[in-house]
């Protein structure tokens, strides 16, 4: 039976406050990196994760995923791997789900699951098993520090022997950055991942210390440990007072365990700017198929943990902001690594696959300038990049010379092109008209000031450029 979580006492504060004295001057960022409580970009920009997790290893054709994640306002999705302990995802196969992710604008938490439940579970990995999984990878992973984040295990300790975390994790982080590792690192609690005995939260400033790079963020899962408002926020607050980052790295709505309070988990993770990412797309089994946030990989169907998750109060798509290293950077193109194993590349969505030379984009498109001092806005239109039967577009929306309170852009396809996925707008068709509005986060501009959104479409024969009309209000 597990032991229920109290509050925070007097002493252990104390105690954690305590450590905001010590030293945590990091090296030089060279890409996401920590800086007390917060995420940062490598331009110093503020992150906050807001997505879900994609059981990657067991569903590895399932790769229009990531576009459908994207679609719902996702700016984050942690991707489960395994080394071994289930079919292992090779570096081919991690190149490609890094391709995936930049292609689509997330962030992309990268997390071996082997080590579920180690102690409890006999087939369990050990964090140092982990660790050797991950150099395998380092020669796809080097270089992509902007946009990858490293969790070494999943649920690393089950409820057996949990005081051996401190050490293994340590390790763990010193073994990786002495072999060259330059990634944010995320670790996850023991407890299966829930910390029920605290033993991540009293010793997570040990832990974050004993990275030389001081870039190390603490994640914990909320399932029924967490079915209080009052254990939500303690457990926050905690990390908060001892200025330590810290992720809720997987939550649900239900669990066999207990109700998890996910309407506090998500008020409390926007207000103090902590990421949140939910469990899971789809594909549980096993008791817990009402995780699913849709059915069966079907962007369309979501689940009411999926509507609630996404589209509720202090939703995802009410709080999530694009990590900036993809603003005016066009994503990288669909095309999958030419060393990606047969069995893997038919799992390309086939509105995706792009042909291997894509045709040159087409010059950009711009809506007229507002007259000076007008309450106005203007809309450029472009394509990134297209290939056979598929390509991405963007638009830019900038105000004129006064602030204004939201946007539509609306413009007319003359060849027959139609728009399949978007991002930061919300966009709907009719015929070949296209109507694009702000959403929650992007529509207040101040004079000047400019915003993209993106989407994927279809095309054939032809692919003009049309002209866009912005209407500001």
């Amino acid at each position: 039976m597990r032991t229920r979580i109290i509050a925070v006492g007097t002493a252990i504060l104390a105690l954690l406050m305590s450590v905001t004295a010590l030293t945590r001057t990091a090296q030089a960022a060279t890409g996401l990196h920590v800086s007390g409580t917060k995420i940062l970009e490598a331009n110093g920009s503020t992150f906050v994760m807001r997505g879900t997790s994609h059981a990657h290893t067991w569903f590895p054709s399932q790769t229009g995923s990531f576009a459908n994640i994207k679609s719902l306002g996702a700016n984050t999705v942690r991707v489960v791997l395994s080394g071994g302990r289930w079919t292992a995802n090779t570096a081919s196969d991690v190149a490609n789900v890094i391709s995936l992710c930049k292609q689509n604008r997330l962030i992309c938490v990268l997390e071996d699951h082997d080590t579920t439940g180690y102690g409890e579970d006999g087939a369990a990995y050990t964090l140092d098993q982990a660790v050797t999984y991950w150099l395998g990878l380092k020669s796809v992973l080097a270089g992509q520090e902007n946009y990858v984040v490293i969790d070494i295990g999943n649920e690393p300790y089950g409820n057996t022997n949990t005081s051996g975390w401190t050490a293994a994790t340590s390790n763990a982080i010193s073994r990786l950055r002495s072999n060259g590792f330059q990634h944010l690192i995320m670790v996850d609690a023991p407890n299966w991942g829930q910390d029920w005995s605290f033993t991540m939260r009293d010793n997570a400033a040990a832990v974050f210390n004993a990275d030389p790079q001081r870039n190390t963020v603490f994640s914990i899962h909320m399932y029924g440990v967490y079915d209080t408002a009052a254990e939500v926020t303690d457990y926050m607050q905690a990390f908060q007072t001892a200025g330590l980052p810290l992720v809720v790295g997987e939550f649900g709505y239900m669990h066999s365990d207990g109700d998890p309070d996910e309407d506090t988990i998500m008020a409390q993770a926007q207000s103090r700017g902590i990421g949140y990412l939910g469990w899971s797309w789809s594909g549980n089994g096993g008791g817990v198929e009402y995780l699913d946030q849709v059915t069966n990989f079907t962007v369309s169907q979501l689940t009411s943990w999926g509507q609630r998750l996404f589209n509720g109060a202090n939703g995802i798509k009410a709080t999530a902001k694009e990590a900036t290293v993809y603003s005016g950077n066009p994503p990288q193109s669909p095309s999958p690594s030419p060393s990606l194993s047969p069995s893997l590349s038919p799992s390309l969505s086939p509105s995706l696959s792009p042909s291997p030379s894509p045709s040159p984009s087409p010059s950009p498109s711009t809506s007229p300038s507002p007259s000076p001092g007008s309450k106005g806005c203007t809309a450029t239109y472009k394509v990134v990049n297209q290939w056979g039967g598929g390509f991405q577009g963007e638009v830019a929306v900038k105000a004129g010379n006064a602030a204004i309170g939201g946007w539509t852009v609306t413009w007319t396809f003359a060849n027959g092109q139609t728009v399949t996925q978007s991002w930061n707008a919300s966009v709907t068709t009719s015929g070949s008209a296209v109507t694009a509005g702000n959403v929650s986060y992007n529509g207040s501009l101040g004079a000047g000031a400019s915003t993209t959104f993106g989407f994927l479409g279809s095309w054939n024969g032809s692919n003009g450029v049309p002209s866009p009309s912005c209407t500001a209000a």
